[in-house]
C-alpha cells in the first residue's frame, strides 16, 4: 500500500505514517515482513535516511532524508532541540489547562540510567462521558496538544502514565479497562497519539518548514463523537 507524502523535494521527504507500522526493522519491534522505511524506498528514488523515529503504534510525521549530509544536519537539528514537534493525545482523566511534565526517564530497555525528559502539553478539549466503570459513574478524557523537549524512548506515553493520565489505546502503558470501554463505545483498535506537525530548518534553502499529518479516521470518528472539531480546528491554525 502506498504511503501519503507529506512533501518532498530534492533533499528529503515528509511522510505521513500509519498507525500499527513499524518504521524499520528493529530488536524492539519483532521480525514483521511490512516497515514504512521498505515501503517509502519502494515509491521515492535514490537512498534515504530515517531522520527520526516514531513508536509503531503512533501514526503522523515522519523525517527523512535523501543523503548523509541532510540526515546529519537535521539530527544536529534534534539534537539542538530546534526542531518543533507537536502530536494530538486523547488521555484519561482532565490534567488541567496546561503544563510540563519534567520526569527523567531510562531508554529503550526500560532499565539502565535515567535522563532528562520533559513533555510540554496543553489541554485544547475535555469531554465528560455518561458510562458508569470502576466506583466512578462517569469517565472524563481531555484533548491534548503535546510537545516534547526531549526524544525519549515513549515519551510521551511513559510520561503521561506517570502522571496518572494515561493515553488511551496505549496497551504498554495505559488502563487495560478505558481501552477497553473505547474499542465497545467507539471502535477504537489504536492508540490515540499522533505526530500531528513538524517544524524544521531545510538543511539547503535553510527557510522554516512546517508540515501536518491529517487525522485518520479513527480520530475523526472519537473527534465526533466528543465534540472536538472546533477545537481541533482552531489548533490547527494556532
Amino acid at each position: 500500500m502506498l504511503l501519503n507524502l507529506l512533501y518532498e523535494d530534492e533533499a528529503l521527504v515528509v511522510v505521513d505514517k500509519p498507525p500499527g507500522l513499524a518504521v524499520h526493522r528493529s530488536n524492539l519491534v519483532g521480525a514483521d515482513e511490512d516497515y514504512v522505511i521498505d515501503r517509502l524506498r519502494a515509491q521515492v528514488a535514490g537512498t534515504l535516511y530515517l531522520a527520526h523515529r516514531l513508536d509503531r503504534a503512533t501514526s503522523g510525521v515522519l523525517l527523512v532524508a535523501k543523503s548523509r549530509d541532510i540526515a546529519a544536519e537535521l539530527g544536529r537539528q534534534l539534537m539542538q532541540r530546534s526542531v518543533g514537534k507537536d502530536y494530538l493525545a486523547v488521555v484519561r482523566g482532565w490534567p488541567g489547562e496546561s503544563g510540563c511534565i519534567d520526569h527523567p526517564l531510562s531508554g529503550a530497555s526500560l532499565k539502565g540510567p535515567l535522563r532528562e525528559a520533559r513533555t510540554h502539553w496543553r489541554q485544547l478539549a475535555t469531554v465528560e462521558v455518561a458510562i458508569a466503570m470502576g466506583r466512578y459513574p462517569q469517565q472524563r478524557y481531555a484533548l491534548l496538544a503535546v510537545s516534547p523537549e526531549t526524544g525519549r524512548y515513549q515519551q510521551i506515553r511513559r510520561h503521561f502514565a506517570h502522571a496518572s493520565h494515561h493515553l488511551i489505546g496505549d496497551t504498554t502503558h495505559g488502563r487495560g479497562d478505558h481501552n477497553r470501554l473505547f474499542r465497545i463505545h467507539w471502535a477504537m483498535h489504536r492508540l490515540l497519539l499522533h505526530a500531528w506537525r513538524l517544524s524544521f530548518d531545510h538543511p539547503l534553502t535553510h527557510c522554516r518548514v512546517t508540515v501536518q499529518a491529517p487525522l485518520d479516521a479513527s480520530w475523526q470518528r472519537v473527534s465526533a463523537a466528543f465534540g472536538w472539531e472546533a477545537a481541533l480546528a482552531g489548533a490547527a491554525v494556532g
